[in-house]
């Protein structure tokens, strides 16, 4: 199956490259604008309708988290309101009266007038005595509520509660002899200040369409539908008509969205009757409420729609532009590239004398200046490398000149050697022995690398030889890590740098001096560091000892020694590694060698 794909992937690969390129030009162009359209328009479709629900969302869960914020207060209220029994005397005194006369029937009535009116949705407000005679006051047009039929059921809560007040569900209550009213009632168990003990019953009924004002606006803004559901899941509110449904298909529906509340608020999304809801909730922390909005997603996403349909249509309409335009822009890139083309297979067969004449200022023709500007680089880097070439052979002579006929003098050195050892002079004849060593470290062309060890006991056997010539004079440190002695380097780079400390920092200095050679490893790199506390140098000098170092110019006013380390270094490693001198006048001076570290590959080998 796979290898079918791909040989089918191939064919149809081979048929698009086999097109003459104005045709393959039409192919892209169309391909290249049509697919990124297309994929933008998708997400910014897509992206609407996210963004569109999303604030719905967020409108809705505020407003629900509002309008039980606002249940939360009026129910506090209430809750506030049954403690007032406890701050009343005459209240406290008359609920532990068995007998009931005119003051305690006057007193009780004037205490519930003063309650009822607190609130416009309180139906009714009861209070029960520690003898079970209840006392109420009702709303205009309410004659008889039959409070004894309830007494039994505000006992059972009282008692269940304890100190604090309890909610009762909603539920009917009967308020004249044919007709019910829908309430939900606060009631709180009053106890005696003096013995702490239940001496009666406070309840109000409060009117359910009191969720009416509260819900509405709600309702209005999302054009959705909000229901209240106690912490039992009971039915407090519903917006709507109750009558379109059955109580048992309400139930199920109640139970289907009660079972996706996991948090405080949230929302989800979910199918009732067929058609999609987006439903939003808040769970007050108070009285165990949920409060939630469902809000069909075709009210939503509407007017969404109909901006996707547009958006297509617009999509359809640039894509035919498109490849009208393509069409047109493929005959004209086809000569140009054409002659582009043909020079670029002279340069390829080795003629570098070809120019372009680009004739308009757009991605073609900076194509075509580019393409001669490169022509340019390469003449100038073939002349370049024909420069290096010939600085390399140039540096290559010095070293050898410094050599000074090596062959020669080392011979010469070892018969003065053996002259002095038979005529018992030592000094002349270690002085001879060490000079020999020098001569023979040079007279070795047969490796063009070395070690930093091997390096490092030149330096030695060179500080030696004029340390018998100064005695007294030179004190050398080396401080390098044995990982670095076996780096190759190339040869006779740090001894030119010693030798230039020693007559030019040391020599002139008053006293013994010291010669310090470090070595460390720094972002890739192996670094040396040749110092002395010499005499040093004046800022002029060190700025245009290191303006030479840097430019490779040629001049005699600082020698040849660090001039031809640092040309040869440039030379093996690249042009920006070398030598960099810092120094103060009557402190030292500082030369440092940065190489490439080899250390990783000398490792692995």
């Amino acid at each position: 199956m796979l290898s079918t794909i791909l040989r089918i992937f191939r064919k149809m690969w081979l048929f698009l490259a086999d097109l003459p390129m104005e045709r393959k030009l039409i192919v892209v162009f169309v391909f290249l604008i049509s697919m990124p359209i297309t994929y933008v328009s998708y997400l910014s479709s897509r992206s609407m309708f996210s963004s569109v629900l999303e604030s719905a969302t967020d409108s809705a869960g505020q407003m629900t988290s509002n309008a039980s914020d606002t249940m939360d207060r009026y129910v506090a209220d209430l809750k506030r309101y049954t403690t007032l029994p406890l701050y009343n005397t005459d209240v406290q005194l008359y609920l532990t009266q068995k007998s009931t006369d005119w003051d305690k029937n006057t007193a009780m009535s004037m205490f519930l007038s003063y309650l009822k009116p607190t609130k416009s949705e309180i139906l009714a407000v009861y209070m029960v005595d520690q003898y079970d005679s209840v006392f109420y006051d009702t709303a205009a047009g309410i004659n008889m509520t039959f409070p004894k039929d309830r007494l039994s059921t505000w006992k059972s809560l009282s008692e269940a509660g304890g100190t604090a007040p309890v909610i009762q569900g909603r539920h009917s209550i009967q308020v004249n002899s044919s007709e019910q009213r829908e309430v939900f009632s606060v009631l709180r168990t009053i106890y005696s200040v003096s013995t702490l003990k239940s001496i009666g019953i406070l309840v109000f009924d409060i009117d359910i369409r009191l969720f009416k004002g509260i819900l509405d606006p709600v309702n209005a803004v999302t054009q959705g539908n909000t229901l209240v559901v106690d912490d039992q899941g009971k039915l407090m509110y519903d917006g709507e008509d109750t009558e379109k449904a059955t109580p048992e298909k309400q139930a199920l529906t109640r139970q289907q969205l009660l079972g996706h509340v996991k948090q405080d608020q949230g929302h989800f999304q979910i199918e009732l009757d067929g058609q999609p809801y987006l439903a939003v909730y808040t769970v007050s922390k108070q009285t165990g409420w949920t409060t939630m909005v469902t809000i069909p997603l075709s009210r939503i996403l509407s007017p969404v729609e109909k901006n996707r349909n547009t958006l297509i249509l617009t999509t359809l309409a640039i894509i035919a532009f498109a490849l009208f335009v393509a069409t047109i822009i493929s005959h004209a890139l086809t000569k140009p590239l054409k002659s582009m083309v043909r020079l670029m297979k002279q340069v390829q067969h080795g003629n570098l004398e070809v120019w372009l004449h680009p004739k308009y200022n757009d991605e073609i023709g900076m194509l075509g200046s580019h393409f001669n500007r490169m022509i340019v680089r390469v003449k100038d880097l073939l002349q370049e490398v024909s420069l290096t070439e010939k600085r390399k052979q140039k540096a290559d002579m010095r070293a050898l000149q410094n050599q000074i006929n090596p062959h020669f003098i080392y011979n010469t050195l070892e018969s003065i050697r053996m002259l002095a050892e038979s005529s018992e002079d030592p000094r002349v004849a270690e002085l001879t022995y060490l000079l020999g060593l020098q001569m023979r470290y040079g007279i070795v062309r047969s490796e063009e690398m070395v070690t930093i060890r091997h390096e490092l006991d030149h330096v030695r056997n060179y500080l030696h030889l004029l340390q018998i010539r100064f005695p007294d004079k030179f004190k050398l440190d080396i401080t390098v890590p044995e990982a670095l002695l076996p780096l190759p380097v190339i040869k006779l780079v740090l001894q030119p740098i010693v030798e230039n400390a020693v007559f030019h920092g040391l020599e002139p200095k008053v006293g013994p001096g010291t010669l310090s050679i470090k070595g460390w490893e720094e972002d890739g790199k192996a670094v040396f560091c040749v110092e002395d506390d010499g005499v040093g140098m004046d800022s002029d000098t060190l700025r245009a000892l290191n303006d030479s170092l840097k430019s490779g110019a040629d001049g005699e006013r600082f020698g040849i020694g660090l001039r031809n380390v640092n040309e040869r270094i440039r030379l093996h490693y690249g042009p920006l590694l070398g030598l960099s001198v810092s120094s103060e006048p009557g402190r030292g001076t500082r030369v440092t060698l940065c190489i490439e570290a080899l250390t990783s590959r000398l490792r692995e080998e």
